[in-house]
């Protein structure tokens, strides 16, 4: 029966099973005691690697999941007795040998995968309290204070087998680096990241001035490392220098040497000037001197009232005290653009650092305008007049309708027709002579200033003692008219921009003597497309923009004078930088209609018509101007601007030049060259004769 029993087992089966009791070894003295501790001899040769996992499940007593990729032989014998823990440890370094790992889930269960399969398992996240041991997979977030995680983490992966288990990634906003791997990996690497971490850290240290300007110290020891090649020191190295206006202080970071190295020569150049007083010559760069002489002048002034009162007040309560009586100079000299200051040190480095504040590049606005009106008109006019030689007939005026009157009164002067007559005079010798008048031709001045005002057409007849005429015009009016005027200004510099004419208007007159020869007095106005604008940048990337635009035209005339048509657009807005916003609009339609008829003779159905007038019109305009507002800070953003103008209007007039001019098609027009910003010097005498050609004339010469 237990042979029987004995034969079912595999030998497989039968082996695992001696291996696992010679494993097994019990402290001497028969059974087993809660309080002994199990300890442990592993020894295995050539056995397979799976059923090594299943012997250390079985002493171990946990569940074990292999992953199927799981293959392999394993060699390895320990000559010591070895706890529960170390037991552990071991089957984690064969594994971890054989580039295998071992996964631990939250219920106790194990997984045993390949290395690099195990970064991408659900691996606990240990802490500085707990950070693992031997090879258990851990991952570890380390928070980073003093470098940059970004050059930093490139160095740890060269201490980490990224191929397998090891991951090491930066997260450069939180400045934090995440390690995956083996407990001792990982702990190596936040060993060497704290070491690291430590050197970068730099201390700061403060000096205070006490005659030299801060602003001006830094500025000096700037240009000094910067003169001594501080691109090829490392950056650990280099201090960094940062002034303090309003304590006049230096502050100096950096490692100890470098520090050391700055303060001292910082302390050298804080030396107080020989005199009482100096005079110093400033060059502007960008201001002009002569706006900065009230500013600096009122500066001065305060600070002088300041330091009497603090002498007043307390004795000698600053160096200036000592003689706060002294004058202050300050002169522009306009050729230079320079200023002429002459006051006490403490007082010259008051103005200097007012100065240097002053004296900068200011912004520009560059504002461009799209004015867009569009006018459309349609009007009609229809009339019949009649009338009897008798007397009676219909006579409508105005609008584009001609009086029936008028046409006939200047029809019958033109058909008028003076017989000439004979006169005979009796001269001094008594002798008769006859003077004859010829008949005179028809007047047609009147019927021609009748008809004159015609707008359209106009049938006419007569028959008898009736005559009658039918006028009927349509006029139809369309402008559109687009505008876009861009400008350039300073900040808070108004600029004017017109595109026009400048039109006479009468403004009054003087009658001469007898009422002749009047005396006029004109005026001309400004009539076009204007655009005045003085922007103001606020703080951040929005533009104050107090606007003056208009358009105005030319009406017609009246009998005073003529009329302008104007719109006028008065305002301040507020717009982010290249922000497009609407000033403001105008659209209107307008129709009349207007009739002039018979008493109940013009109400009659179809024959009414004959006894009527007629006349409509409609007007319709829209308008809208647009602002668009960019702030130029930097003078290659103008150079671009400029350029892509320049183009456009290149662009242009290649374009024409393609399609020629009409009637002329062999004729080239003018077109601009090729944007080019670089400036073209011309050439020395040397290089000139060296471009001119050889003649024989020449040759022969050389050759005398």
């Amino acid at each position: 029966m237990k042979s029987g029993q004995f034969s079912l087992f595999s030998r497989r089966s039968l082996a695992s099973l001696l291996v696992a009791a010679a494993l097994t070894v019990v402290v001497p003295g028969g059974a087993l005691v809660a309080q002994e501790e199990v300890m442990y001899s592993p020894n295995f040769k050539g056995t397979d690697i799976n059923e090594f996992i299943n012997i250390v499940g079985m002493n171990l007593k946990k569940t074990i999941i292999v992953d199927p990729q799981v293959r392999g032989r394993i060699n390895v014998r320990s000559y010591e007795m070895l706890n529960e823990q170390q037991y552990y440890q071991f089957f984690l370094n064969v594994l971890e040998v054989y580039s295998f790992a071992v996964v631990e889930m939250d219920n106790g269960v194990l997984k045993v995968v390949r290395n690099k399969d195990a970064k991408t398992s659900n691996i606990p996240v240990v802490t500085d309290e707990q950070p693992g041991q031997g090879d258990e997979m851990v991952t570890r977030v380390v928070q980073v204070r003093n470098v940059s995680v970004r050059e930093l983490a490139p160095l740890l992966r060269q201490f980490s087998n990224q191929a397998g288990g090891g991951h090491v990634v930066n997260y450069d906003p939180s400045n934090v680096i995440m390690m995956t791997g083996p407990a001792a990996v990982v702990n190596r690497l936040v060993d060497i990241i704290q070491r690291v971490d430590k050197a970068g850290d730099q201390e700061l240290e403060i000096v205070k001035m006490q005659f030299a300007s801060a602003p001006e110290i830094v500025r000096i020891l700037e240009s000094i490392y910067k003169s001594q090649g501080r691109a090829e020191q490392p950056d650990f190295l280099v201090p960094r220098i940062v002034a303090d206006e309003r304590t006049n202080s230096v502050i100096v970071s950096g490692e100890l040497q470098a520090r050391q190295r700055v303060i001292e020569l910082a302390k050298r150049l804080d030396s107080e000037l020989q005199t009482s007083g100096n005079t110093r010559v400033f060059y502007l760069k960008y201001a002009k001197a002569e706006e900065l002489v009230p500013v600096l002048k009122g500066v001065s002034e305060s600070i002088v009232a300041e330091v009497q009162g603090t002498a007043a007040a307390g004795g000698q309560g600053g160096r200036g005290a000592a003689n706060p009586g002294r004058a202050i100079s300050i002169d522009a000299h306009e050729d230079t653009n320079s200023l002429v200051i002459t006051a006490q040190p403490d007082m010259m480095r008051s103005l200097e650092e007012v100065l240097r504040q002053l004296d900068i590049r200011r912004a520009q606005v560059l504002v461009e305008a799209i004015i867009v009106e569009v006018f459309e008109g349609d009007g009609t006019d229809f009339g019949v007049q009649w009338l009897n030689a008798n007397g009676g007939g219909t006579n409508f005026s105005g609008g584009n309708s001609i009086p029936i009157i008028s046409v006939a009164g200047g029809a019958a002067v033109a058909s008028q027709i003076t017989k000439g007559s004979s006169t005979v005079i009796i001269d001094g010798n008594g002798n008769p002579v006859t003077t004859n008048t010829p008949d005179s031709n028809r007047d047609y001045s009147v019927l021609a200033n009748v008809l004159s005002g015609l707008n359209g057409a106009m049938l006419g007849f007569y028959k008898g003692d009736w005559a009658a005429i039918l006028q009927a015009v349509r006029t139809s009016t369309n402008s559109n008219v687009l505008a876009t005027p861009h400008i350039t200004t300073m900040d808070n510099q108004e600029a004017f921009f017109l595109v026009g004419q400048e039109v006479p208007v009468i403004t009054g007159s003087t009658t001469g003597a007898n009422n002749t020869n009047p005396f006029q007095q004109v005026q001309r106005q400004e009539v076009g497309i204007k655009l005045k604008v003085t922007p103001q940048i606020n703080e951040g990337t929005a533009v104050q923009l107090t606007i003056e635009q208009e358009v105005s035209s030319i009406g017609g005339a009246t009998a005073v004078d003529i009329t302008i048509n104007k719109r006028e657009i008065k305002t301040t807005v507020m717009a982010d930088d290249g922000a497009t916003v609407v000033l403001g609009g105008l659209i209107d339609e307008d129709v009349q209609e207007s009739e002039s008829k018979v008493p109940l003779l013009g109400d009659i159905p179809i024959l009414g018509h004959l006894f009527k007038s007629t006349s409509v019109s409609k007007k319709k305009r829209n308008l809208m101007v647009f602002i668009k507002a960019t702030i130029v800070r930097e003078g290659s953003e103008i150079s671009g601007i400029s350029k892509t103008k320049y183009n456009y209007i290149r662009a242009e007039q290649l374009k024409r030049d393609e399609e020629g001019i009409r009637l002329m098609p062999f004729t080239n027009q003018v077109v601009l060259p090729e944007w080019d910003e670089s400036l073209v010097l011309p050439p020395t005498f040397d290089d000139y004769m060296n471009q001119q050609p050889v003649t024989d004339s020449s040759k022969a010469g050389k050759q005398d």
